[in-house]
């Protein structure tokens, strides 16, 4: 990968990380904020606390993504799907700079997901000289 083409995704990934960091505390202090409610009573800010509670699980699922891939940057992997250990397409790098998966494992992952299977990792990179 070309070294300005790897900077300006870098930059992408610390701009995402900070703008998710920033929606995170927003989203905690609004949680903290709300008062706990007995669930019996059929309080509808129930259902939007729930909600509240999922979007943050989001981010923070969002956020961790973004710091793998910079931690990729940091030791040379990025780029290379963690999952088989080939080059992930620029073009998808593009699209989710924070992506640690080529398309094929990513469809693979997601379908065993949806099994409730966990997917196992087929290599690693230590096992790798990135010199």
């Amino acid at each position: 990968m070309k070294a300005d083409t790897l900077q300006r995704e870098k930059d992408l990934l610390i701009e995402r990380r900070n703008s998710l960091l920033a929606d995170i505390a927003a989203l905690k202090e609004t949680l903290r904020g709300e008062v706990d409610v007995d669930i019996d009573e059929g309080d509808p800010d129930v259902v939007e606390r729930e909600k509240s509670v999922i979007l943050l699980e989001t981010l923070q699922s969002e956020l961790a993504a973004t710091e793998d891939a910079l931690r990729a940057m940091e030791i040379g992997t990025y780029g290379i799907c963690d999952r088989c250990g080939k080059p992930i397409s620029p073009e998808r790098l593009e699209v989710k700079p924070e992506a640690t998966l080529c398309v094929t494992c990513q469809g693979e992952v997601d379908r065993l997901r949806r099994r409730g299977m966990a997917p196992t990792r087929r290599w690693k990179a230590e096992d790798y000289s990135f010199g």
